[in-house]
């Protein structure tokens, strides 16, 4: 066993397919299957299940995944320890439903790379339930995801909350909401609604604040950026947690602003989510404290989540 079959295997779980994997590693596709084929003759595993659509981690080889990490990582420290100077460049993958890009994630990347500038980070914009699959499979190292105040929060991760909002009505500035100082549902329904795909919290969130009843006219799209820039262009109001819309560069440049919503409603909590597992490289942990110190910069309420106190206290 070598440890480049090791760093491959690793590569094709992250990047979900042997083609890309292949790209990155700049190896021939050929070269790197027989590769990962020898590496599951040796060890009388498939590591991998071969689709039409890509190579995903086989349950198996999810189990093995903390090992081969754990591998990698002892590596990474022999290499440390006698003044390697040409370490291999690790890739930590990002998933994100892009809330608080501006304050929060792109900050955290900048700081992250001044400290680490042989590792690259890749930030993926999906939905929260694929960011949970990716987690659990092993092609993210960490996850941002939005979640409602009182939700479960998925056992298998672990979970630490960085901001906490409200869900607010992102509007334009001569919007005839604007002049309100709060937002009824009434007075929602009376604009054009932009509201996230089904896989979002804020999704879930509206389709609960609407009960039932139906906007005047509805649009439906991917992600807090592009419902900012919809919002900005005049095609009508979106809700989202207030930190994905203060400090955004066009709330700065006056394109868009909020208002509360009326009543009670529940906190929006920014969560940072990776997988529980004994084994997390380096490079992970080091981007989750950037991330925690940022958040602590904001403001943000710092806590983890019940399992995570739990292995604190016994660890």
């Amino acid at each position: 066993m070598r440890t480049e079959q090791l760093e491959y295997i690793a590569a094709v779980t992250r990047l979900g397919s042997l083609r890309r994997a292949a790209e990155e590693l700049r190896l021939s596709q050929p070269a790197l299957s027989e590769t990962v084929r020898n590496l599951e003759r040796e060890l009388g595993v498939d590591l991998l299940e071969r689709k039409r659509t890509g190579a995903t981690m086989s349950a198996e080889g999810r189990e093995l995944l903390p090992h081969i990490a754990g591998v990698l990582e002892a590596v990474d420290r022999l290499r440390a320890a006698a003044g390697e100077q040409h370490r291999i460049s690790r890739m930590v993958r990002v998933g994100t439903v892009n809330a608080a890009t501006v304050p929060l994630l792109i900050p955290v990347v900048r700081a992250f790379r001044a400290a680490h500038p042989v590792t690259q980070v890749e930030v993926v914009a999906a939905q929260q339930t694929d960011i949970h699959r990716a987690l659990t499979e092993g092609s993210f190292d960490l996850g941002l995801v939005n979640h409602l105040e009182g939700d479960d929060v998925p056992p298998a991760l672990e979970s630490t909350q960085l901001l906490h909002g409200q869900p607010v009505v992102c509007l334009r500035p001569d919007s005839p909401l604007a002049s309100r100082a709060a937002v009824s549902v009434d007075d929602l329904l009376t604009q054009p609604l932009i509201a996230m795909r089904s896989g979002y919290v804020m999704n879930r969130y509206v389709h609960r604040l609407l009960n039932g009843r139906t906007p005047s006219l509805a649009y439906s799209t991917d992600g807090a950026e592009m419902g900012k820039l919809m919002v900005a262009e005049g095609l009508g109001a979106t809700v989202l947690p207030d930190f994905s819309i203060i400090g955004d560069p066009l709330e700065r440049l006056g394109a868009i602003t909020y208002r509360p919503l009326a009543g009670a409603p529940p906190r929006v909590l920014l969560m940072l989510q990776g997988r529980r597992a004994r084994s997390v490289p380096q490079a992970a942990r080091d981007l989750r404290e950037t991330f925690v110190r940022r958040a602590g910069e904001l403001g943000g309420t710092l806590s983890s989540s019940p399992n995570q106190e739990a292995d604190a206290a016994t660890g």
